[in-house]
């Protein structure tokens, strides 16, 4: 599998995930974007697939001839499933870590727009602060793994992280019908304990932990939920919360979709914010 390849297989997850969106009529009946929302979404999907990443990928392949130049490929006899731990543990266990601070004070603004969208949806998947991905430790821990030789392994990895991240956010819980067919329940317990689905990512989303299904000071896991279970932030109820966002939002109106994406370069000018130096979450507790 090469780069191309890659790009296709995540396009036609993309639109599999989206028909259903529309046959099952989720989309139409629970997503409510806005023009400020679609550009956010539409800037960040482009921006990341078509310049962070490959910005990444170029500089580690840069930095890795430069710190290591004789380590090109070097380890590129190791077996698949070596690669397939060094994946997870040095891209989505990071990314875990990486999720999890960014829902401190520091780090919000950068993962703020994320959680911006009144709704859950493939569209949203990318929805992120600019300099959000760009600082992410596990890209860059990629690169040098495909630096060392990770090849095909890698392309492969990120297909099916992002048919399990595009699936969590999905209009369409694909888990819901599952969990009522009495067959599956040991199945659903074990998957709903190792990748991140829609039920656990959706009580990540919630606009309100109040009634015992939002979760968002938890659930944190992007491929892996284990990583959830195994740290002590998990929460599950099988049940999705009545609403998704942010209460700010709500109160004082929604950010313009140039700060949250270029924040700190740009300051949001909302009375309340956290898009601005000496800015604050916001919090009903």
């Amino acid at each position: 599998m090469d780069k191309n390849m890659m790009y296709l297989l995540i396009a036609l997850v993309l639109a599999g995930f989206g028909v259903m969106e529309f046959a099952s009529r989720r989309y139409r009946d629970t997503v409510h974007a806005s023009a400020n929302d679609t550009t956010l979404e539409i800037l960040m999907t482009v921006g990341l697939l078509a310049v962070t990443q490959p910005f990444i990928l170029f500089c580690s392949d840069l930095l890795g001839q430069w710190l290591a130049p004789g380590m090109r490929n070097a380890w590129s006899s190791l077996p698949w499933w070596a690669w397939a731990g060094l994946l997870l543990v040095g891209d989505d266990m990071t990314q875990y870590w990486w999720h999890r601070i960014s829902h401190s004070p520091l780090l919000w603004p950068l993962h703020r727009a994320h959680h911006s969208a009144s709704y859950m949806s493939i569209r949203i998947t990318y929805r992120n602060n600019f300099f959000y991905y760009l600082m992410m430790p596990g890209i860059w821990i990629s690169g040098f793994l495909v630096y060392l030789g990770c090849g095909w392994m890698y392309f492969a990895y990120v297909v099916l992280k992002q048919a399990v991240i595009i699936g969590a956010h999905c209009a369409w819980a694909w888990d819901e019908p599952l969990y009522k067919v009495r067959a599956l329940r040991p199945l659903m317990w074990v998957a709903e304990r190792t990748i991140s689905t829609p039920a656990t990512h959706r009580a990540h989303h919630a606009i309100s932990n109040a009634d015992g299904i939002g979760h968002y000071k938890g659930n944190f896991g992007n491929l892996l939920f284990f990583w959830d279970v195994l740290f002590r932030t998990a929460h599950i109820t099988r049940r999705y919360p009545a609403a998704v966002g942010l209460r700010d939002d709500q109160l004082f109106g929604a950010e313009r979709w140039d700060k949250q994406m270029f924040y700190p370069l740009l300051q949001s000018q909302r009375e309340y914010s956290a898009l601005k130096f000496g800015g604050k979450i916001y919090s009903d507790e």
